[in-house]
């Protein structure tokens, strides 16, 4: 098996008590790395968090894979790492895709609206095969689109089709694969 310092150099010089990040290459993937996650991220090591992923993606990992299985918390501020992520990664082609989200986790996804754009997957299965087939989409894939709320006319992102409460009137919001958005 390999060790965190064997995938990314240096990894494991910096440690934080609150999370224990661990490194896994994804077979088949290119430039991809599974992430797990083990605690909490909050205002505390959400800077440790931001910081350890940059080197991860220095090291050329651009797709990145987060499993979430032992994650029991994300503050607003460990939203805004993830977010700051997922802009590195997409300039360079990658993407990122959270699997095993916990419930209360999920919520917090869910309540800030970050839910539109990520990706996240109930298994770590279904998540290494969304990255797996995310290069084919060159087949005329319409995501990331920016949309308009058909309730209130608010603009919202959509980085994959499915369902998702606008963040300004809150009403359900359905987007096709083919970027059409239908109330409900």
């Amino acid at each position: 098996m390999e060790s965190n310092n064997s995938i990314v150099s240096g990894f494991d010089n910096d440690k934080d008590d609150s999370l224990k990040i661990t490194l896994h290459k994804i077979p088949g993937v290119e430039n991809s790395c599974m992430v797990v996650l083990e605690g909490y991220i909050d205002t505390y090591n959400s800077s440790f968090f931001q910081k350890q992923l940059t080197k991860v993606i220095g090291a050329g990992y651009f797709n990145l894979l987060f499993n979430c299985g032992a994650l029991s918390y994300v503050s607003s501020t460990g939203l805004g790492s993830f977010t700051i992520l997922l802009k590195m990664v997409k300039v360079k082609g990658g993407d990122i895709v959270l699997s095993e989200v916990q419930e209360k986790v999920a919520e917090v996804f869910q309540i800030l609206g970050f839910s539109q754009f990520f990706n996240l997957k109930e298994t770590t299965e279904e998540a290494i095969e969304y990255l797996r087939h995310d290069g084919d989409k060159a087949t005329g894939n319409v995501f990331p689109k920016l949309l308009t709320c058909p309730s209130c006319g608010k603009s919202v992102q959509a980085s994959r089709a499915g369902r998702f409460r606008c963040t300004n009137c809150k009403a359900i919001i359905t987007i096709s694969e083919q970027g059409d958005i239908f109330l409900g």
